[in-house]
């Protein structure tokens, strides 16, 4: 018998069509929760076309790699990439893993101060000095110097982050680290770290509904996120000294300043890149998968991956999120290549 389709927000799992088909029309996989709406766009569109079910839970980019390293789903996601000791993982499990980027977004600093109504701006140094607990007043005199114009309250900033292992952690911290040598020396680089202030939610959706509920917070929230939920949120001075708003065309400047420093394995960062119109605190989601799919579904999952990263990408925009650049497609169809 048929099961109804349904899908599951609140819950943060996504079942992208229903269930009742066989295997061989169904793929799996797990991670990112910063792609959790374009893979529901994805999912919805792709078993239109091509009757193939895409069941996708948005559990966050460490658990996605944990689940396509345990060989549980067809495919993680993760918007930070795997790191060597997770490939080497991979290895003994008995095969390599590859990268291949799906989709590409934005960070943003969201905020919650119903009396401040122009947009804040913020630079780098600002908001790792607010997440290392050195900022603890919206009207300490950093803010007010970069806001001259703004009534900020003398109110404490209650500070969000996420509390489960995260892609979006992933490109804010790489970011902070690359602006703050205190960020970098203390806390560093991860999907998931010791958080020296603030309140942890899972998700983008916890962060999100923390930050949309709560007087005085910041929290930093993938583009798409912000948007849906009407959050308020920052522009980020650039490398060349420009606030920019966060914006498909702006992650997209980004993108495009960063192809030629891209390495072959495609594990990269597009933080902090160069060009007056790049968003600094733009990432990239990538898809982690086996070469050897340990189901037997190599070339449906080279099939999907292949249709996200060509006809899937039209969909990019009206969900805020950045298209691939043509230079980066060509390079990841040579890695689609290895799928077996």
């Amino acid at each position: 018998m048929k099961t109804a389709p349904f899908l599951i927000v609140a819950g943060i799992s996504l079942w992208a069509i229903g269930c009742g088909k066989g295997d061989d029309k169904r793929l799996s996989g797990a991670g990112s929760t910063f792609v959790y709406p374009m893979m529901s766009k994805w999912a919805s569109e792709y078993d239109k076309s091509r009757n193939i079910q895409v069941n996708y839970q948005s559990i966050g980019s460490g658990g996605g790699i944990q689940q396509m390293t345990a060989k549980t789903v067809d495919f993680g996601c993760t918007d930070g990439p795997m790191n060597e000791e997770q490939i080497e993982k991979c290895r003994q499990s008995g095969s390599e893993a590859v990268h291949i980027p799906l989709i590409m977004g934005a960070d943003v600093p969201a905020y919650n101060l119903a009396e401040v109504k122009d947009q804040l701006k913020f630079t780098g140094a600002v908001l790792a000095d607010i997440y290392l607990g050195k900022i603890k007043k919206w009207n300490d005199s950093a803010l007010k110097n970069l806001n001259p114009e703004a009534q900020l309250p003398d109110q404490e900033i209650v500070v969000v982050h996420r509390s489960d292992g995260s892609g979006t952690t992933y490109i804010w911290v790489d970011y902070l680290a690359k602006v703050s040598d205190e960020w970098k020396k203390k806390v560093g680089v991860a999907t998931s770290v010791n958080w020296p202030c603030g309140i942890g939610q899972k998700g983008n959706e916890g962060v999100a509904g923390q930050v949309r509920r709560t007087s005085g917070s910041i929290g930093y929230i993938e583009l798409v996120y912000a948007l849906q939920n009407a959050i308020k949120f920052g522009s980020v001075q650039n490398q060349d000294g420009v606030f920019v708003t966060a914006s498909h065309e702006s992650v997209t400047a980004a993108a495009n300043a960063s192809l030629k420093e891209i390495p072959d394995d495609l594990r990269y960062s597009i933080t902090n890149a160069a060009g007056k119109e790049s968003f600094p605190i733009s990432g990239t989601v990538w898809a982690v998968v086996y070469v050897n799919n340990p189901s037997g579904k190599g070339r449906q999952v080279r099939d999907f991956l292949f249709w996200v990263t060509h006809e899937g990408q039209r969909y990019a925009d009206a969900l805020h999120y950045s298209r691939l650049p043509q230079g980066l497609i060509e390079r990841l169809e040579k890695k689609l290549d290895q799928i077996k």
